[in-house]
């Protein structure tokens, strides 16, 4: 017998999923560039994020708002915020962007996340002691 025929009422539950698109996403991407070359800083750093996306998807591209949060120089690795809807548009661009100073490069998107906090450490370089 079911719980219903025992006296028992079948409990009723209700799946709620409630779901607010986020507003930015964050990637942490990394600058591939072959050894010898000067690297760039943070403002040039931004400024072939923007050509990246301006050679892509033209000036309307190159109004996307992008914010460098973090970059380190030395690991040539930053942290971007985009708003969500242009996340596509950013990947993509940094993905087929091939040049820097005339020298080839590859961007590498690392991680992505609508969570900053997400980024804020990898399972893969955690070291135990």
């Amino acid at each position: 017998r079911g719980p219903a025929r025992r006296g028992m009422a079948a409990a009723a539950f209700e799946r709620r999923v409630l779901r607010r698109a986020a507003e930015h996403h964050y990637l942490r991407v990394r600058l591939e560039l072959p050894d010898g070359g000067a690297r760039p800083n943070a403002a040039q750093f931004k400024q072939l994020v923007v050509t990246a996306l301006r050679e892509l998807h033209g000036e309307v591209g190159a109004a996307l708002p992008v914010d460098v949060l973090t970059y380190e120089e030395k690991t040539l690795s930053a942290i971007l915020r985009v708003i969500s809807s242009g996340l596509v548009k950013l990947w993509s661009a940094l993905t087929l962007l091939g040049f820097y100073q005339n020298r080839r490069c590859a961007f590498r998107v690392l991680q992505t996340s609508p969570f900053l906090l997400a980024l804020s450490g990898n399972s893969r370089e955690l070291v135990l002691d």
